[in-house]
């Protein structure tokens, strides 16, 4: 649903321009959303194991050894194929196939994106109470409450599952290290104005001092000058992956202090 009151993306605030992310003329984010492009996860694939040779030994203490030695290469070949299936189906531990973070939740790069922006399938966004575990962190869509979050600049962390529905309405979310460095804060601070469809705060156990995150889309960096920073805003603010473009990033809860 449209709001009038809401400030278009990209008109100037009051007193300055346009930030430097912004584009120059008419907004240009009306209209239905462009297509996802989206990577569906991708399927597990597991080798089947090949069973051991069974051999047959003689008579007498020579059968006798030969029948051993062939009794524990079974087992020995058994305990491997036990091993390959459980890392290959996610079952083991480490950053492959970790069964705390599938596939599906890390995301690929699409050919042609700004290099590093990682994109997420996001099956289901509905509206629920009480708290979401999101596969990824911070999350880039899903489920979320019915309220969205003011769009501006929070000191403090906020709720995820508010900030995820402003997601929904075509923001990005710069969330930062909580012990980021004043200066790097300040120049993430800086992108902001009033009535941009833009959310920043503090969010502790990020995969990286800065991440930017829009429905679908997400990208991590080091530091807050990178260009790609800009890059994504100009991309993905009110962007073609918004699933209700133009509606409101105002009226919604919170009270950012910018």
């Amino acid at each position: 649903m449209n709001h009038p009151s809401q400030q278009p993306f990209g008109s100037q605030p009051p007193g300055g321009g346009p930030q430097p992310w912004q584009p120059q003329g008419p907004p240009v984010y009306q209209g239905a959303p462009g297509p996802h492009g989206q990577y569906p996860p991708g399927p597990y694939h597991q080798q089947p194991g090949t069973p051991p040779p069974t051999g047959r030994g003689g008579s007498g203490a020579l059968g006798w050894i030969i029948g051993c030695s062939a009794g524990a290469l079974l087992l020995a070949v058994a305990a491997v194929v036990v091993v390959v299936v459980v890392l290959n189906t996610g079952g083991g531990s480490g950053e492959a196939g970790s069964g705390t973070r599938p596939e599906a939740a890390q995301g690929a790069e699409e050919p042609g994106d700004i290099p590093g922006v990682r994109t997420f399938e996001v099956p289901s966004y509905n509206h629920v109470e009480g708290t979401v575990d999101y596969p990824q962190h911070p999350p880039v869509g899903g489920d979320h409450n019915s309220a969205w979050l003011n769009c501006g600049i929070y000191t403090e962390q906020i709720l995820a599952e508010n900030a995820v529905h402003s997601l929904e309405h075509g923001a990005v979310w710069i969330t930062h290290d909580p012990g980021l460095d004043a200066g790097q804060v300040a120049a993430l601070h800086a992108l902001y104005s009033p009535g941009d469809y833009i959310i920043i705060s503090p969010a502790p156990d990020l995969p990286a001092p800065v991440v930017l995150s829009a429905w679908g889309k997400q990208l991590t960096v080091d530091d807050a000058e990178d260009g790609r920073v800009v890059d994504f805003l100009r991309e993905y603010v009110q962007g073609p992956q918004t699933p209700e473009p133009g509606a409101a990033c105002s009226g919604g809860v919170g009270a950012p202090s910018g």
